[in-house]
């Protein structure tokens, strides 16, 4: 079978490039798929079997937070051309990734589940990038039915580990502490977005890499397969493990703005059950790994 990724050169992409080598990997600079015809374009010319869609815009809380119509429009757009040509192109088969901002803001009670997606309004932190996401798995689960397509969507949670952007204005948690713990010298202040006391499950990259071509083979519905580990850190947690392990005299501060979501921590459970039991990295061990691939990087 002749497999598709987009956004093959991201941060997921690349480790999936060292389990499926024989997939074929597209990037922005080879198609833009804001534009509908470079979209027909790219399917045209790779005429692929199936599709796994990981191309998007994504950023961590403040960069959603100045950019909420880039967010919105850039994956609104990318989303819409590629399911809707894919559909066009008699392309039968397409797994997209979704993330656990597509979910509710807050809901009754957690671990989150496939069936709360529509629960409510998603974080407001992330009201933009929450409801593109939202509508992929709308309209994948939408041509599902109209068109008998195997269109089906999972969602991951937080990630993190090497290759990941490291970017102050547009990294994640994990990957802006990274860096900055990198370039702190003791008795250095860190100070950090939020109160410290949200919740997150972070899932190493890799992980998710492994799960990805099992999702392809095995996920044949319109459920939201959520992808988490069980663990589910504070963020003054996390700070607290990387912290230790690189031995800095550094101060932490808080400064209580832009907290987030509480916790959004998500059931694996409909996971488990498709793919059998998957030993899920520990934090612990990836941020070590994470932290000493960007040392080696920047050394």
């Amino acid at each position: 079978m002749k497999v598709l990724v987009t956004g093959g050169t991201g941060f997921v992409g690349k480790r999936l490039q060292s389990i499926k080598p024989n997939w074929i990997y597209i990037s922005s600079k080879d198609y833009d798929l804001v534009a509908t015809d470079d979209c027909k374009r790219m399917y045209n010319d790779i005429q692929p079997d199936a599709v796994v869609h990981l191309a998007g815009k994504v950023g961590g809380i403040k960069a959603n937070d100045m950019n909420p119509a880039d967010f919105y429009y850039i994956n609104t757009m990318i989303n819409t051309n590629i399911v809707h040509q894919a559909k066009e192109c008699g392309i039968k088969r397409v797994l997209s990734s979704l993330s656990t901002c597509t979910f509710p803001d807050v809901v009754p009670s957690y671990p989150l589940t496939e069936q709360d997606i529509l629960c409510g309004p998603p974080a407001i932190t992330n009201m933009s990038y929450g409801y593109a996401k939202r509508s992929l798995y709308i309209q994948s689960k939408a041509y599902r039915k109209q068109y008998n397509l195997d269109y089906s969507t999972f969602c991951p949670s937080n990630l993190y580990g090497p290759e990941d952007n490291f970017d102050y204005d547009s990294s994640h948690f994990v990957s802006a502490l990274v860096r900055r713990f990198f370039e702190a010298k003791n008795g250095d202040t860190l100070e950090f977005w939020g109160s410290g006391n949200a919740l997150r499950q972070q899932l190493f990259v890799d992980d998710l890499a492994h799960i990805i071509p099992m999702l392809l083979e095995e996920h044949h519905s319109d459920i939201p397969i959520i992808v988490a580990p069980n663990e589910n850190l504070s963020i003054s947690n996390m700070i607290d493990i990387l912290r230790k392990y690189i031995n800095k005299d550094v101060n932490i501060k808080f400064n209580s703005h832009l907290d987030g979501q509480y916790r959004k921590d998500g059931s694996n459970g409909k996971l488990l059950n498709m793919i059998g039991k998957f030993n899920f990295t520990p934090f612990k061990d990836g941020i070590k790994t994470t932290y000493n691939w960007y040392s080696e990087q920047n050394g």
